[in-house]
């Protein structure tokens, strides 16, 4: 009995000593003080599909700061943002209006949106988002229980019993069953006779397995039992840490999907009932149509779209737990023409647009400050129209992002379940007019990397001297990646070259709030001294004598500053240790001949 125990620890051991295989930890270090999700570990639940999804990529810190309000965002596609990612969502619309409400606090706001996963991940992934000590997590999720990894229909799947998926979700943590995984997933493609070759093909068009599952059939009922366990699981780890909970109800296209496939139940199919809403629309019975949608789409055998039962489980194990529910379904409805929601802020069948993120967004965050679930007070500077506008107004998101959401939205509606057959060559041919297009189809087709596409694109534009979406590109990168502290200075210092000061500061500022350095205080200094506001000049420059004291021209321009604030015994000083370190520096003996002379 020891010696197989005593072989597999000493496999264990050599495994993990050789790095077999992939890293499958669930967070992963970026630098000494940030971690971001593992890239990699959605290789927990995908084990048939290359290329497995990832999350934003969202940086916190290792150690969570004191002064820092922390908040978990967890669920499939829409919580990534799709296909506006990794910019383009409702978290990060979250995050913008709590910075602008609480400058001096730091703000977490961490997005672990993964496409194509359901609860099962979510429930995996909670034990280590709870020992990061969140302040308050959020949950939108439902739509792929049934094709999502591990679901009861997906490609996916290893079977129905929630003991069985634990179980090996607990194995795959060890480089032992990694090892007999990876063995075992070689033996079958070996002997299967099936073509494997999904080249090209969606992650959507990978997922479904079972393509018909009619309602309240075995397989729907597993699904819906699979959804209420591990909402319960959850909701039951989250309420015993004490920890604050927001869950979204379930929002899809009801006027502008048809169902995919049609079935029957109780003498109506699914494709009647969409059609009858349709007819009912034109008769301005709108509470009739919207009920006929929810049937057709109930009795859509293709469940891409999570039935209303899922809402209502929502609901249920919420008021089981006394766990905070904001109705999204329903606030989709109250801004969408005759109250049904359709193309107007969806882009497919369950995918918002960026307008429809935004307002998520917007009612995820009035329900945190209804709820008090925020850092602090409220600041009385700008109303909430005011912010919701402010926001919006600043929303790093630039024309590449769009681009490449569009051909995201093209390359998934070119497949199944959308088209019967994939035309693959109808994306390669649209027109590209330019840089930006280009860039655009790289990402969204190519998977090319997004951070060095922007970066690609703002030294196109820099090139082409559009210095205001060159600042707009960058803003992007930092926005997504403020740990990486070079974009800062090199945005600065393009636009200081080219004489875009009000678009340099932007930058110095974000990144002194961060971590200041010489280059950022000092410029900060220079622009303010070169727009008269002469005591944050001073500020800033005597803020970039922590890093360095041995430059004449900071002495020559703290001079000038304390002179024109009439501190002149101070510029008096600050001109004496310029000429110190360059007797000939220019001007530096005329401003002191000058000083002298108001001295006397």
């Amino acid at each position: 009995f020891l010696i197989p125990i005593i072989i597999i620890f000493f496999l264990e051991i050599s495994l993990r000593t050789f790095n077999y295989g992939i890293n499958l930890d669930q967070w992963y270090r970026v630098n000494k003080e940030k971690i971001i999700l593992n890239p990699d570990v959605a290789g927990r639940y995908f084990f048939n599909t290359k290329n497995f999804p990832q999350s934003n990529n969202d940086p916190f810190d290792i150690v969570k700061n004191k002064n820092s309000f922390r908040v978990f965002v967890l669920g499939g596609s829409t919580t990534a943002g799709f296909p506006f990612s990794p910019n383009g969502t409702f978290t990060r619309y979250i995050r913008d209006r709590l910075e602008l409400n609480f400058p001096d606090k730091i703000i977490e706001v961490i997005n672990l949106g993964i496409s194509a996963i359901n609860t099962y991940t979510i429930l995996d992934l909670l034990p280590g988002v709870i020992e990061q000590k969140p302040d308050l997590i959020i949950i939108y999720a439902g739509h792929n229980e049934y094709y999502g990894a591990l679901g009861v229909a997906s490609t996916e799947s290893i079977g129905s019993s929630s003991i069985f998926i634990k179980l090996y979700l607990y194995l795959t943590k060890y480089k032992t069953f990694q090892l007999i995984k990876d063995a075992a997933g070689k033996v079958t493609k070996l002997f299967s006779s099936e073509n494997n070759n999904t080249s090209g093909t969606t992650l959507m068009a990978k997922m479904a397995s079972e393509k018909t599952i009619k309602f309240e059939s075995e397989l729907y009922n597993a699904g819906a039992e699979q959804f209420r366990n591990n909402l319960n699981h959850i909701l039951s780890e989250v309420t015993k840490n004490k920890i604050p909970i927001i869950i979204g109800s379930l929002v899809s296209n009801l006027k502008d999907q048809k169902p995919f496939i049609s079935t029957e139940f109780n003498g109506i199919s699914a494709e009647e009932a969409y059609q009858q809403g349709l007819s009912t629309i034109q008769n301005k019975d709108f509470n009739k149509a919207d009920s006929l949608f929810k049937i057709a789409k109930d009795l859509d055998g293709l469940r891409f779209r999570a039935p209303e039962e899922f809402n209502k489980i929502i609901f249920e194990e919420s008021k089981n737990y006394n766990a905070n529910v904001i109705d999204i379904a329903s606030k989709f409805n109250s801004v969408c023409p005759n109250n049904i929601v359709g193309s107007n802020l969806m882009v497919d069948h369950l995918h918002p647009t960026l307008e429809g993120y935004l307002l998520m967004g917007k009612w995820f965050f009035d329900e945190m400050t209804t709820l008090n679930l925020l850092p602090g007070k409220l600041s009385n500077q700008y109303s909430f129209d005011q912010q919701d506008s402010i926001v919006k107004s600043n929303f790093a998101f630039t024309r590449l992002d769009s681009v490449t959401s569009n051909f995201r939205i093209l390359n998934l509606l070119n497949d199944f379940p959308f088209v019967k057959i994939k035309n693959r060559n109808a994306i390669q041919q649209i027109i590209k007019k330019d840089k930006i297009d280009s860039l655009g189809y790289k990402i969204a087709i190519e998977n090319f990397d997004w951070k060095n596409a922007h970066q690609k694109a703002a030294e196109w534009y820099l090139k082409n001297k559009d210095y205001k979406n060159f600042a707009k590109e960058i803003k992007v990168i930092t926005s997504q990646q403020p740990f990486n502290l070079g974009y800062y200075n090199y945005a600065a210092e393009e636009l200081i070259k080219n004489q875009q000061y009000d678009l340099a500061m932007n930058f110095l500022k974000m990144r002194v709030r961060i971590e200041p350095d010489n280059f950022s205080s000092k410029w900060l200094g220079n622009i303010y001294l070169f727009k008269k506001e002469h005591l944050e000049a001073i500020k800033y420059l005597n803020e970039s004598l922590n890093f360095e004291k041995n430059d004449p021209q900071i002495f020559y321009n703290l001079s000038i500053a304390y002179m024109n604030s009439n501190q002149f015994e101070k510029a008096k000083k600050s001109i004496v240790e310029c000429l110190k370190l360059n007797p000939n520096y220019r001007n530096a003996k005329q401003l002191f001949n000058e000083l002298n002379k108001k001295a006397d």
